[in-house]
């Protein structure tokens, strides 16, 4: 099937309201011949003469009159469609974001978060869920609008990409450990019993792992799936938790954190959505609100 040129719908909408082609070339700033060329076309493509002449002037036929507010409706509504958007006045937008996110992100960060959008677009609706695993699909299908990740070579390239801040470990004891209060040596840390986070239940898979030295070794002695969790069996034993420092910060209040006392790479943890919400304007305000929040000061 061709595709009907669409321009012919703007010359076709001036031509019915001028009832003229040079009052229609005058608008459209052409010549009358390219004018009449286009009227040519137009009764070739509707199968009617459209304007035919009366006198010194020119009168829609029948159809043309039937043709005459539906043209004028869709010209106006694609005007309306490809002008830039006004100005965004967050008190009327009624939108809800599905934000995917791992393990004490929400409980740092959701309080002020949700703070700024209660005080600047109180009908925004911010939905948080539990990061899983490290799938795209939920991105591309729409399923969620925004998460945050630690930014991998194996992430889609397709994939939008903004960093919130720099993040390192550190190791978290209860407050009633008997290495409270003390700087924690290497031989400290390695014998100490530890919680460790994997989501899949292997030590090879843990959470904090990848950023700690090829060569260390903990005596694991429990397993869970996310850092509250970990920070949490830690609060009320003698484990200890190896969590990033940021990302936890209102978990450990009340514990013992302490620097780790070997050598850990630090790392960045971003916010990842689909290029198809890039320059949406709200969707924008709320990364911009994200990094706001996020950004230590």
């Amino acid at each position: 099937m061709s595709i009907p040129d669409l321009n012919l719908l703007v010359a076709l909408d001036v031509l019915l309201d001028e009832g003229s082609v040079a009052g229609a070339a005058a608008r459209l700033h052409l010549s009358s011949s390219a004018m009449s060329r286009t009227l040519a076309r137009l009764r070739e493509v509707t199968g009617d003469p459209l304007l035919v002449r009366a006198g010194r002037g020119l009168v829609p036929t029948p159809r043309a009159i039937e043709l005459r507010d539906r043209v004028g409706s869709l010209v106006q509504e694609s005007q309306r469609l490809l002008r830039p958007t006004k100005a965004l006045d967050l008190s009327t937008v009624e939108r809800t974001f599905t934000v995917r996110t791992s393990d004490g992100f929400v409980e740092n960060f959701g309080p002020p978060l949700l703070a700024r959008l209660g005080e600047q677009a109180p009908g925004i609706r911010l939905n948080f869920l539990q990061k899983a695993d490290k799938d795209s699909a939920p991105l591309r299908e729409g399923r969620i609008d925004l998460e945050t990740a630690v930014v991998e070579a194996s992430m889609s390239p397709k994939l939008r990409t903004q960093a919130l801040f720099r993040d390192r470990l550190v190791g978290a004891i209860s407050a009633s450990h008997p290495l409270a209060r003390t700087e924690i040596s290497f031989k400290d840390y390695a014998e100490g019993r530890h919680v460790i986070v994997s989501r899949s239940g292997f030590d090879e898979d843990s959470m904090e792992g990848k950023f700690l030295p090829e060569n260390s070794r903990r005596r694991v002695v429990s397993s869970v799936g996310g850092f509250a969790t970990a920070l949490a069996l830690a609060r009320n034993s003698d484990l200890i938790a190896t969590v990033p420092e940021l990302h936890t910060g209102s978990l450990r209040e009340g514990m013992f954190s302490f620097p780790l006392p070997l050598r850990a790479t630090s790392f960045s943890v971003s916010m990842v959505w689909h290029p198809r919400l890039d320059a949406d304007p709200v969707h924008r305000w709320l990364r911009a609100c994200m990094r706001a929040v996020c950004t230590p000061e």
